[in-house]
């Protein structure tokens, strides 16, 4: 029963040495459900143009393509560099492909940028019955 068992542990440490050694694959990293789903974006401090050159703002994932007081802007679209930098829309007004409109009756921006009525804007609807 003796040689047996030596036997039996010299046949398994011959196998276990034989055998080529493989790597093991490290199991791949798990995120939540909401964090599988969200398209991750660099902070805003990571287009900080003051620090860096403003052709930062022309990269990729960039809030805006011009560089305002030190942040990258978009001044399509930003109401307080509307067009170009320090340009600030007044109150009821938003900015629309860099222009300061009034989207409560401007034709051509009616409630939002781009949204056209056929007839009269009033109260930011296109046809409202006042």
């Amino acid at each position: 029963m003796r040689k047996a068992t030596i036997f039996l542990m010299a046949l398994a440490l011959a196998l276990a040495l034989a055998a080529p050694l493989q790597a093991v694959a490290a199991p791949p990293l798990r995120r939540s459900r909401f964090l599988a789903n969200a398209n991750l974006s660099p902070p805003a401090s990571f287009y900080d143009c003051s620090k860096k050159p403003p052709s930062i703002c022309l990269q990729p994932g960039s809030p805006g393509q011009t560089c305002c007081k030190g942040n990258c802007v978009d001044t399509d679209y930003n109401t307080q560099h509307c067009g170009n930098c320090n340009r600030t829309c007044k109150y009821p007004q938003a900015c629309c492909q860099g222009k300061c409109v009034n989207t409560f009756t401007d034709e051509k921006n009616c409630g939002g940028c781009g949204v056209r009525c056929r007839t009269k804007c009033t109260n930011g609807y296109c046809d409202y019955a006042a």
